[in-house]
């Protein structure tokens, strides 16, 4: 400029017209949008959404520290956007929000589409161009949108006996022609079923979902879906194809009970809106038009006992439009009751996610092959063998063998999970099973064609779950810890199949709460399961309606209607809730959860005498060693009204803290009193002046819920975290905790600065600890501390499974802790990084999670006696970083003398760490570690 200036003598605006183009700062800032722009609990651009009040999220690119305010506009055609919006304009909102902001405009229809876009203003308020256009559909929100037909055949007349007699019904394909006149603008199907179901547009699979709609309480609601089926309808002849079996709604997974009326017939509900092209509609329903049957393949499907197959009864062109269904059944048909409420679906369907091929042969007979697939898995196999027509391929699962090799199912019970394929011809045939699944890790083969030698290309592993996205990661140096992160998540996936299941082979997987509310933290660590809760929770709500006590039963949905409700269980009501508040920043699912936390609360104290419940109790369900055998061993030895005292507390601790955040102070008041007259009384029954439990057999329990829960007072307290590391101790520090108590020991030792000794449990190799089960051959988590070895085979007990997901809690631990991520506030508002390193163990560790303002991650190694730590800070975020090591003349930053700056401010100095509070950003830190 200078120069320029030297050389000619130019008017004021001219120099600026010159000078402006090379400022780059306010240009580069103008051209930034948000990024991931989703709804409600991390949508993107749903069809058949459920949620007309949404709110709104977005991330901001890495180069903005902060946003100063926003602005969202929403329209009916993304050509109406940015100029015109028809449908909302929340103009210049002055805020850092950008997680969950409510939607203000007009009420929202069934059918309606918003297209919408946002803009935010950085931390020097320069404004952002609008995002790429995001956009969401609703479902029907509403019983009277559905002019369809519940239909289906009476399959209740010829059904099966199955196992203890219980009868099954028969799969049923149905189907409904009709024709268009002219072409399609858009066509949407909207279907769910009483039953599990796949569907057919004109020969093409809709969709890739799988045992569709899932799993609710029928009687109170049923999850219904919506397709895009554009692209499948074309003018003329139309085929609309469903194949239905009775999956959880009316299967031998109810146990018999009638709550669903399980008894009756599957059938489906169906509704194909199109609209043409010449601007006409057209309506096509489940209706008494329908034609259906049951002399199909599929003969037998149940999500216990695994599905039979005849392809000798295949129906060549069922699904097309050319084939003559003049034979089969009129359907029978229901009117659609009121008492039930048909809504669409709130969180993922289940797909299959991967596929594992890489499997060997363990043994060979000559009659039978046994696969190992290397992993314990969820699923289905899909097959492909020799065969001679007439034949019968038996497919047999199991979890692990036993030491001399026996392919092993006792653990099963009386689930058959036994898939089964009758041949139709000789040679290779291909087949997967629909309607069940499997929890193995060994597959047996017997049935196919013994002149052919088998090979490993004869059977894949479908794995089937949830459609959870991996959002976090951990590693280490330590090759066991890695397996046991692998035996976490890969326990998560096999028990996140719509509901979250407590084991998914043996003849239970149901959605036990205990084993729920103690995993839910690590699985939102892992996995986007912020809707997956969310869901399962309003079965929750529905199911807790039918108590007017507050009872919460056992399992939800409740198909055991055993009038019963357990401590450390039925809590899952508001402890949840209160977990994804605080891992998502997600206020909502306080509002939505808050009168059933409350009538928890209540069903406690209208059991109690003296603030102490005498309701049932798992207690610290499959503690190890316990006193007693059997059912009542099963328990463990920390009492029951101790449990049923610690978690009336913490409840109504936990209710006077969500009502603070949704600002009801009297109901804080109210429930914060409440918790401090139950812990005074708690610390009078338990409890000596020595902190000692006042009970003949101690327990590591009875010390950590006391401690955990803050149910003592201070100097008691103090005293009973010493007895606390007696009983660690005693225990020739191994584990002494069962479902209860084993989430809470890292973070109880974690706050008594014992972060050794949770380092020297977790790193034991014998029982009871983690590694024991990695030392067996485990690749999932398992029921029991000792469900299996390799000497001795199976536990004896029949309640044994080897993928089970509770033991897999200390997983949060090893991210917040080992790798040192963890959030100070709600939803990662602000960020922790502090690990604290024992190199005994490991000297490496690294975690990462998309955080709902983007990806946090934490990654440190110590080489020579340098300690590096490489962290990631999301924007709009701010973090305390803790340096480990107090060497603050040796810290590096970058590469550079650390120096504070403008991002990175030193908090304080302590004995053992470096405090730095960080701005969003990259940063490399090195030091001594001495």
């Amino acid at each position: 400029m200078n120069t320029i200036s030297q050389k000619l003598i130019l008017p004021l605006s001219i120099l600026l017209f010159i000078y402006l183009p090379v400022i780059s700062y306010s240009q580069k800032e103008v051209n930034l949008v948000a990024t991931n722009l989703t709804v409600s609990e991390g949508f993107k651009n749903p069809v058949g959404f459920y949620d007309a009040s949404p709110t709104f999220s977005w991330k901001l690119p890495p180069e903005v520290k902060s946003q100063t305010a926003y602005s969202i506009i929403a329209a009916s055609s993304p050509k109406l956007l940015p100029d015109n919006p028809d449908i909302w304009k929340s103009d210049k909102i002055n805020s850092d929000k950008s997680t969950f902001v409510d939607y203000k405009g007009p009420k929202l229809v069934s059918r309606q589409k918003v297209y919408w876009q946002i803009k935010f203003w950085d931390e020097k308020n320069q404004p952002s161009k609008w995002s790429l256009t995001a956009n969401f559909e609703l479902g029907l929100l509403k019983n009277s949108d559905w002019k369809a037909k519940w239909t289906g055949l009476d399959t209740a007349k010829d059904s099966i006996k199955g196992v203890r007699n219980f009868l099954m019904h028969r799969p049923q394909y149905l189907r409904k022609n009709f024709e268009l006149s002219t072409d399609i603008k858009s066509a949407r199907l909207y279907i769910t079923a009483k039953g599990v179901f796949d569907v057919y547009l004109n020969g093409k699979n809709v969709s890739n979902d799988v045992l569709s709609p899932g799993w609710t309480p029928y009687n109170k609601r049923i999850e219904t879906l919506t397709y895009d089926v554009t692209e499948l309808v074309t003018a003329g002849k139309n085929i609309l194809a469903v194949e239905l079996a009775s999956g959880w709604h009316s299967g031998r997974i109810s146990r018999g009970k009638s709550v669903y009326n399980n008894f009756a017939s599957p059938k489906i509900l169906c509704q194909l809106e199109i609209t043409l092209k010449d601007g006409s509609k057209k309506i096509i329903v489940s209706d008494e038009s329908w034609k259906g049957t049951t002399n199909g393949p599929r003969r037998f499907a149940s999500l216990y006992d695994g599905e039979v197959y005849d392809a000798n009864l295949e129906i060549k062109g069922w699904t097309k439009a050319t084939f003559d269904a003049s034979t089969w059944e009129t359907t029978q048909n229901a009117a659609i009751s009121d008492s039930v409420n048909l809504r669409p679906k709130r969180h993922e369907t289940v797909k299959t996610t991967e596929v594992l091929e890489d499997v060997e042969i363990v043994s060979t007979t000559k009659s039978s092959v046994v696969f190992n697939m290397k992993q314990n898995m969820l699923g289905v196999t899909k097959v492909k063998v020799p065969m001679k027509k007439g034949d019968t391929l038996t497919i047999r699962f199991s979890e692990m063998l036993l030491s001399d090799g026996t392919f092993y199912t006792e653990n099963y019970r009386s689930a058959k999970s036994t898939d089964y394929y009758i041949s139709a011809k000789n040679g290779v045939i291909e087949w997967s099973p629909k309607f069940t699944f499997h929890g193995f890790q060994f597959v047996e083969l017997s049935g196919y064609d013994k002149s052919v030698e088998p090979t490993t290309n004869w059977i894949k592993g479908m794995v089937q779950h949830s459609n959870i996205k991996k959002i976090g990661s951990f590693t280490s140096s330590h090759e066991k810890l890695n397996q046991l992160q692998s035996n976490i998540t890969w326990g998560l996936r096999d028990n996140l199949l719509d509901v979250p299941t407590d084991c998914p082979q043996r003849d239970e997987r149901l959605g036990w709460t205990g084993d729920a509310q103690v995993i839910s933290p690590t699985a939102m660590f892992n996995f986007n399961t912020h809707a997956f809760w969310t869901a399962w929770l309003q079965s929750m709500r529905e199911t807790q309606s039918e108590h007017s006590d507050g009872l919460v039963p056992f399992i939800i949905p409740d198909v055991l209607q055993n009038n019963k409700a357990s401590s450390g269980w039925g809590d899952a009501a508001v402890i949840i809730p209160w977990d994804i508040y605080n891992i998502t920043g997600d206020k909502k699912v306080l509002e939505e959860n808050y009168e059933m936390a409350k009538k928890w609360v209540g069903y406690y104290e209208s059991k109690s005498q003296n603030f102490i419940p005498t309701i049932h109790s798992f207690a610290d369900w499959l503690q190890p060693y316990p006193e007693k055998t059997g059912k009542i061993g099963n328990r463990g030895d920390t009492p029951r009204l101790f449990v049923n005292m610690a978690y009336f507390a913490h409840s109504s601790h936990l209710v006077s803290k969500i009502a603070s955040v949704l600002g009801k102070t009297d109901d804080e008041k109210k429930y914060k009193d409440l918790y401090k007259n139950i812990a005074s009384a708690f610390e009078k029954n338990f409890f000596d002046i020595n902190g000692k439990f006042k009970n003949k057999k101690q327990t590591q329990t009875s010390y950590l819920l006391a401690i955990y829960f803050d149910l003592l007072k201070p100097e008691t307290k103090i005293k009973a975290q010493q007895h606390l590391l007696q009983e660690i101790k005693k225990a020739d520090y191994h584990l002494g905790t069962g479902f209860l108590g084993t989430p809470i020991l890292p973070k109880v030792l974690d706050n008594m600065g014992e972060i050794d000794l949770m380092y020297k449990i977790l790193f034991k190799e014998t029982y009871p600890s983690w590694f024991y089960s990695i030392n067996q051959g485990a690749t999932t988590m398992w029921e029991r501390w000792n469900s299996f070895s390799k000497e001795d085979g199976y536990n004896p007990q029949s309640m044994n499974s080897l993928n089970h997901y509770a033991y897999g809690a200390v997983g949060q631990w090893m991210y917040e802790r080992i790798a040192g991520l963890s959030s100070l506030e709600p939803g990662y508002k602000k960020i922790k990084i502090a690990p604290i390193p024992n190199t005994q163990f490991i000297n490496m560790a690294s975690a990462s999670l998309d955080t709902p303002y983007g990806k946090a991650s934490s990654s440190w190694k110590i080489e020579n006696n340098n300690f590096y730590l490489n962290t990631v800070i999301p924007a709009n975020t701010t973090a305390e970083i803790h340096i480990p090591y107090n060497t603050i003349d040796s810290l590096l930053e970058n590469g550079n003398t650390f120096k504070e700056n403008s991002n990175l401010k030193i908090i304080n100095i302590e004995k053992n760490a470096i405090k730095i509070m960080a701005q969003p950003g990259s940063y490399n830190f090195h030091t001594k570690t001495q």
